[in-house]
Protein backbone atom coordinates (compact mmCIF):
# COMPACT_ATOMS: atom_id res chain seq x y z
CA UNK A 1 0.00 0.00 0.00
CA UNK A 2 1.10 3.42 -1.30
CA UNK A 3 2.33 6.35 1.60
CA UNK A 4 -0.91 8.81 2.03
CA UNK A 5 -0.07 12.48 2.61
CA UNK A 6 -1.66 12.03 5.91
CA UNK A 7 0.50 8.88 6.95
CA UNK A 8 3.72 11.60 5.79
CA UNK A 9 3.08 14.19 8.01
CA UNK A 10 2.49 12.26 11.11
CA UNK A 11 6.02 10.53 10.46
CA UNK A 12 8.93 11.91 12.57
CA UNK A 13 11.08 11.56 9.94
CA UNK A 14 9.61 13.47 7.10
CA UNK A 15 11.22 17.08 8.29
CA UNK A 16 14.97 15.94 8.18
CA UNK A 17 14.08 13.77 5.10
CA UNK A 18 12.89 16.90 3.27
CA UNK A 19 15.72 19.02 4.82
CA UNK A 20 18.42 16.31 3.17
CA UNK A 21 16.23 16.37 -0.03
CA UNK A 22 16.13 20.10 -0.53
CA UNK A 23 20.39 19.96 -0.36
CA UNK A 24 20.25 17.33 -2.44
CA UNK A 25 18.21 19.15 -4.92
CA UNK A 26 20.58 22.45 -4.17
CA UNK A 27 23.85 20.18 -5.29
CA UNK A 28 21.78 19.56 -8.15
CA UNK A 29 21.70 23.56 -9.01
CA UNK A 30 25.18 24.21 -8.20
CA UNK A 31 26.57 21.25 -10.20
CA UNK A 32 24.15 22.43 -13.16
CA UNK A 33 22.36 25.50 -12.90
CA UNK A 34 21.11 25.68 -16.62
CA UNK A 35 19.38 22.17 -16.25
CA UNK A 36 18.06 23.19 -13.16
CA UNK A 37 16.85 26.61 -14.35
CA UNK A 38 14.70 24.22 -16.61
CA UNK A 39 12.48 23.70 -13.62
CA UNK A 40 12.76 26.93 -11.80
CA UNK A 41 9.40 27.72 -12.13
CA UNK A 42 6.36 26.21 -11.71
CA UNK A 43 5.01 26.67 -15.19
CA UNK A 44 8.89 25.54 -16.54
CA UNK A 45 8.65 21.98 -14.00
CA UNK A 46 5.38 21.21 -15.37
CA UNK A 47 6.58 21.63 -19.39
CA UNK A 48 9.82 19.93 -18.56
CA UNK A 49 8.70 16.99 -16.74
CA UNK A 50 5.64 16.39 -19.48
CA UNK A 51 8.24 16.40 -22.29
CA UNK A 52 10.19 13.80 -20.19
CA UNK A 53 7.37 11.76 -19.97
CA UNK A 54 6.82 11.54 -23.41
CA UNK A 55 10.16 11.08 -24.27
CA UNK A 56 10.16 8.09 -21.77
CA UNK A 57 6.64 6.53 -23.06
CA UNK A 58 8.81 6.73 -26.37
CA UNK A 59 11.30 4.29 -24.99
CA UNK A 60 8.80 2.26 -23.65
CA UNK A 61 7.15 1.75 -27.36
CA UNK A 62 9.86 0.43 -28.26
CA UNK A 63 10.40 3.09 -31.24
CA UNK A 64 13.80 2.86 -32.09
CA UNK A 65 14.83 6.68 -31.84
CA UNK A 66 12.62 7.62 -29.17
CA UNK A 67 11.53 11.45 -29.35
CA UNK A 68 9.20 14.24 -27.86
CA UNK A 69 7.05 14.86 -31.10
CA UNK A 70 6.29 18.37 -30.35
CA UNK A 71 2.31 18.66 -32.05
CA UNK A 72 1.40 15.25 -29.74
CA UNK A 73 3.08 17.66 -26.49
CA UNK A 74 1.77 21.20 -27.48
CA UNK A 75 -1.64 19.11 -27.67
CA UNK A 76 -1.14 17.67 -23.75
CA UNK A 77 -0.03 21.64 -22.99
CA UNK A 78 -3.12 22.57 -23.57
CA UNK A 79 -4.90 19.31 -21.97
CA UNK A 80 -3.56 20.13 -19.24
CA UNK A 81 -3.78 23.81 -18.96
CA UNK A 82 0.54 24.18 -18.47
CA UNK A 83 0.60 27.11 -20.66
CA UNK A 84 0.09 28.70 -24.18
CA UNK A 85 1.33 26.74 -27.28
CA UNK A 86 3.30 29.58 -28.37
CA UNK A 87 4.95 29.69 -24.57
CA UNK A 88 5.27 26.22 -25.01
CA UNK A 89 6.72 26.77 -28.21
CA UNK A 90 9.30 28.93 -26.90
CA UNK A 91 10.71 26.83 -23.87
CA UNK A 92 11.54 24.31 -26.29
CA UNK A 93 12.94 26.44 -28.18
CA UNK A 94 15.57 27.64 -25.11
CA UNK A 95 15.98 24.16 -24.91
CA UNK A 96 17.58 23.61 -27.44
CA UNK A 97 19.88 26.32 -27.93
CA UNK A 98 21.37 25.74 -24.50
CA UNK A 99 22.01 21.95 -25.47
CA UNK A 100 19.37 20.56 -22.86
CA UNK A 101 17.21 19.13 -25.82
CA UNK A 102 18.72 18.22 -29.32
CA UNK A 103 16.72 17.78 -32.60
CA UNK A 104 15.97 14.27 -33.32
CA UNK A 105 16.58 13.78 -37.33
CA UNK A 106 12.97 11.35 -37.95
CA UNK A 107 11.59 10.59 -41.04
CA UNK A 108 8.35 12.77 -39.97
CA UNK A 109 9.93 16.19 -39.86
CA UNK A 110 6.45 18.05 -40.18
CA UNK A 111 6.30 16.89 -36.14
CA UNK A 112 9.55 18.48 -35.15
CA UNK A 113 10.92 16.03 -32.78
CA UNK A 114 13.62 16.61 -30.48
CA UNK A 115 15.00 14.43 -27.64
CA UNK A 116 16.46 15.23 -24.05
CA UNK A 117 20.31 15.20 -23.96
CA UNK A 118 22.07 12.90 -22.32
CA UNK A 119 22.92 14.98 -19.40
CA UNK A 120 19.06 15.94 -19.36
CA UNK A 121 18.43 12.19 -18.93
CA UNK A 122 21.07 11.97 -15.92
CA UNK A 123 19.22 15.08 -14.27
CA UNK A 124 16.10 13.29 -14.28
CA UNK A 125 17.50 10.27 -13.05
CA UNK A 126 18.91 11.96 -10.17
CA UNK A 127 16.06 13.71 -9.51
CA UNK A 128 13.96 10.31 -9.55
CA UNK A 129 16.75 8.82 -7.10
CA UNK A 130 16.85 11.87 -4.98
CA UNK A 131 12.71 11.41 -4.12
CA UNK A 132 13.21 7.70 -3.72
CA UNK A 133 15.95 8.60 -1.29
CA UNK A 134 13.25 10.40 0.44
CA UNK A 135 10.77 7.84 0.76
CA UNK A 136 13.04 5.44 2.15
CA UNK A 137 14.52 7.43 4.71
CA UNK A 138 10.96 7.50 5.93
CA UNK A 139 9.45 4.41 5.88
CA UNK A 140 12.82 2.09 5.37
CA UNK A 141 11.70 0.95 1.82
CA UNK A 142 13.84 -0.49 -0.67
CA UNK A 143 12.93 1.71 -3.24
CA UNK A 144 16.45 2.80 -3.85
CA UNK A 145 18.53 -0.48 -4.57
CA UNK A 146 15.48 -1.98 -6.78
CA UNK A 147 15.35 1.64 -9.05
CA UNK A 148 19.36 1.46 -9.21
CA UNK A 149 19.32 -2.42 -9.80
CA UNK A 150 17.19 -1.78 -13.23
CA UNK A 151 17.92 0.44 -15.90
CA UNK A 152 14.07 0.28 -17.51
CA UNK A 153 12.59 1.08 -14.26
CA UNK A 154 12.98 5.05 -14.86
CA UNK A 155 11.19 5.12 -18.47
CA UNK A 156 8.25 3.43 -16.48
CA UNK A 157 8.48 5.13 -13.41
CA UNK A 158 8.47 8.75 -14.62
CA UNK A 159 5.54 8.95 -17.17
CA UNK A 160 3.96 7.20 -14.15
CA UNK A 161 4.54 9.95 -11.83
CA UNK A 162 4.36 13.06 -14.19
CA UNK A 163 0.06 11.49 -15.63
CA UNK A 164 -0.28 11.97 -11.31
CA UNK A 165 1.28 15.88 -11.00
CA UNK A 166 -0.52 16.92 -14.31
CA UNK A 167 -4.17 16.53 -12.27
CA UNK A 168 -3.32 16.43 -8.57
CA UNK A 169 -4.80 19.87 -6.65
CA UNK A 170 -1.73 19.98 -4.55
CA UNK A 171 0.90 19.78 -7.79
CA UNK A 172 -1.18 22.63 -9.57
CA UNK A 173 -2.92 24.84 -6.83
CA UNK A 174 -0.07 24.99 -4.14
CA UNK A 175 -0.70 26.88 -0.69
CA UNK A 176 -0.56 30.64 -0.79
CA UNK A 177 2.81 31.05 0.57
CA UNK A 178 4.67 28.21 -2.18
CA UNK A 179 2.91 29.75 -4.53
CA UNK A 180 4.53 33.10 -4.52
CA UNK A 181 8.16 31.47 -5.42
CA UNK A 182 6.62 29.13 -7.86
CA UNK A 183 6.62 31.98 -10.29
CA UNK A 184 9.79 33.46 -9.58
CA UNK A 185 12.75 32.80 -11.58
CA UNK A 186 14.83 29.53 -9.55
CA UNK A 187 11.06 30.44 -6.70
CA UNK A 188 11.51 26.36 -6.50
CA UNK A 189 15.66 26.02 -5.60
CA UNK A 190 14.99 29.59 -3.54
CA UNK A 191 12.31 27.53 -1.37
CA UNK A 192 14.61 24.47 -1.27
CA UNK A 193 17.75 27.01 0.24
CA UNK A 194 16.19 28.36 2.44
CA UNK A 195 14.44 25.34 4.57
CA UNK A 196 17.82 23.37 3.32
CA UNK A 197 19.62 26.24 5.44
CA UNK A 198 17.55 25.71 8.56
CA UNK A 199 18.58 23.91 11.63
CA UNK A 200 16.52 20.89 12.91
CA UNK A 201 13.89 22.36 15.43
CA UNK A 202 10.76 21.20 17.13
CA UNK A 203 8.12 21.30 13.81
CA UNK A 204 6.06 23.77 16.38
CA UNK A 205 8.60 26.28 16.54
CA UNK A 206 6.59 29.40 15.77
CA UNK A 207 10.15 30.57 13.84
CA UNK A 208 12.84 29.38 12.91
CA UNK A 209 16.45 30.97 12.00
CA UNK A 210 17.90 30.80 8.37
CA UNK A 211 20.54 31.38 6.79
CA UNK A 212 19.66 34.63 5.29
CA UNK A 213 21.21 37.58 6.15
CA UNK A 214 21.22 39.69 3.42
CA UNK A 215 18.61 40.01 0.21
CA UNK A 216 20.99 41.27 -2.17
CA UNK A 217 23.56 38.68 -1.75
CA UNK A 218 20.02 36.21 -2.14
CA UNK A 219 19.42 37.49 -5.33
CA UNK A 220 22.90 37.13 -6.84
CA UNK A 221 23.10 33.71 -5.60
CA UNK A 222 20.93 32.82 -7.81
CA UNK A 223 20.41 36.09 -10.59
CA UNK A 224 17.58 37.32 -9.26
CA UNK A 225 16.31 40.76 -10.23
CA UNK A 226 16.61 42.46 -6.46
CA UNK A 227 13.44 44.45 -6.83
CA UNK A 228 11.64 40.91 -7.68
CA UNK A 229 12.94 39.37 -5.11
CA UNK A 230 12.05 41.82 -2.58
CA UNK A 231 8.41 42.24 -3.81
CA UNK A 232 7.82 38.37 -3.31
CA UNK A 233 10.08 38.50 0.06
CA UNK A 234 7.54 41.43 1.33
CA UNK A 235 4.04 39.41 0.51
CA UNK A 236 5.65 36.52 2.31
CA UNK A 237 6.33 38.74 5.38
CA UNK A 238 2.46 40.37 4.76
CA UNK A 239 1.07 36.44 5.60
CA UNK A 240 3.61 36.32 8.56
CA UNK A 241 5.24 33.31 6.62
CA UNK A 242 9.24 35.31 7.24
CA UNK A 243 10.42 38.33 8.86
CA UNK A 244 13.96 39.58 10.03
CA UNK A 245 15.44 39.68 13.77
CA UNK A 246 16.47 43.00 12.50
CA UNK A 247 16.97 45.86 9.45
CA UNK A 248 14.75 44.38 7.03
CA UNK A 249 16.69 42.29 4.60
CA UNK A 250 20.10 42.89 6.68
CA UNK A 251 19.56 41.11 8.87
CA UNK A 252 19.02 37.42 9.53
CA UNK A 253 15.57 36.29 8.54
CA UNK A 254 13.17 33.66 10.00
CA UNK A 255 10.59 31.47 8.99
CA UNK A 256 7.48 30.74 10.16
CA UNK A 257 5.71 27.44 11.92
CA UNK A 258 3.30 28.01 8.69
CA UNK A 259 6.27 28.01 5.99
CA UNK A 260 7.19 24.72 7.06
CA UNK A 261 4.11 23.35 7.47
CA UNK A 262 3.18 24.40 3.62
CA UNK A 263 6.64 23.46 2.51
CA UNK A 264 5.94 20.19 4.30
CA UNK A 265 2.67 19.23 3.00
CA UNK A 266 4.08 20.23 -0.19
CA UNK A 267 6.64 17.44 -0.60
CA UNK A 268 4.22 15.24 1.20
CA UNK A 269 2.23 15.44 -1.41
CA UNK A 270 4.88 14.77 -4.43
CA UNK A 271 6.22 11.90 -2.17
CA UNK A 272 2.74 10.64 -1.70
CA UNK A 273 2.34 10.92 -5.67
CA UNK A 274 5.96 9.35 -6.56
CA UNK A 275 5.27 6.20 -3.91
CA UNK A 276 2.11 5.46 -5.94
CA UNK A 277 3.53 5.17 -9.02
CA UNK A 278 5.90 3.35 -7.30
CA UNK A 279 3.13 0.67 -6.17
CA UNK A 280 2.31 1.20 -9.80
CA UNK A 281 5.33 0.36 -11.81
CA UNK A 282 6.67 -2.55 -9.20
CA UNK A 283 8.84 -0.36 -7.35
CA UNK A 284 7.81 -1.19 -3.89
Amino acid sequence: MSLTVETLLESPKLHEAIRDQSAALLAVHDESPRLAAVFGTQQRWLLGHLAMAHYFNEVTSGASEPAIFLARYFEQVRQFEISSVNTADAFVKEMLVYGIAVQVHAGDRRNRPVAPSPLTIAGVHRWTWIHLRSLDAIDGGNRLATFEADETLLPRLHPAITRRFMVAPAIRTPPQTWSLFTWLNNGGIVMDWLLAGIELADPSAERVRTQVRSVPQMAEIFRLSRTHLNRKLREAEALGSIGWEGARGRSVMWVSRQFREEYAASQAAKLAIIDEACAETGLR
